[in-house]
């Protein structure tokens, strides 16, 4: 196992939560009471931008979660990106999951994509095409092609991708974040074997979503 070590909260949290206790702290000297409201704000902030260290598979020809949160779609349809058949596997993140995203497959971005869009309900299968989109398409050396794509939601107004065409990453490795609810469908080939079923709770970097098959 190789263990990727990251802050305990990520540096797109860091503005949210030190305005946060600033708030609470000034409303704590004014009144006590007034202020407990802004503490739980603050919790909450705390609890959503958490980014705890996950502890990545090394077997070979493996997909790992990008996300943390609910498998919701496992079916065979059209990759759009880049034009085929596929698996897709859809991950939904609510507010109480980890958000930021790892990259599956150890991998190079040959493509990326974004596309502004509506920010209907993540939990929705129309989200995946209606909605605000970031997509990498991801080639391994084995020559395995992943699409994998961030999707705004009902309250995800940012969806943050750190990585740009002809970049490599490791599997497991930091790559984006989405604020405030989201998904992330990930777009396999077609005779990959699954290895997670519909409602299981999955974690970013860390749960085998699917081996790569020949």
């Amino acid at each position: 196992m190789v263990k990727k070590t990251y802050p305990i909260i990520a540096r797109e949290g860091w503005p949210f939560l030190i305005a946060s206790i600033a708030i609470s702290a000034f409303a704590f000297n004014i009144c006590t009471l007034w202020s407990i409201p802004l503490w739980i704000i603050s919790l909450f902030i705390l609890q959503f931008f958490r980014d705890p260290k996950r502890n990545t598979p090394s077997k070979k020809n493996i997909v790992v979660s990008a996300a943390d949160g609910k498998v919701i779609v496992i079916e065979k349809c059209k990759d759009d990106y880049l034009n085929r058949r596929a698996i897709k596997v859809s991950v939904f993140m609510n507010v109480f999951n980890v958000h930021s995203n790892k990259s599956p497959v150890k991998s190079t971005v040959m493509n990326k994509w974004y596309f502004p869009g509506k920010f209907l309900n993540a939990a929705l299968s129309k989200a995946s095409l209606e909605n605000e989109r970031c997509a990498l398409h991801l080639k391994t050396k084995e020559g395995f092609d992943i699409t994998c794509v961030q999707i705004a939601g009902l309250i995800a107004r940012r969806i943050l991708c750190y990585v740009n065409k002809g970049e490599v990453l490791e599997v497991g490795e930091r790559y984006g974040f989405i604020r405030f609810g989201s998904r992330v469908d990930l777009y396999l080939p077609i005779n990959s074997k699954i290895k997670v079923s519909l409602g299981e709770k999955v974690f970013n970097g860390e749960t085998i979503i699917a081996e790569l098959k020949k």
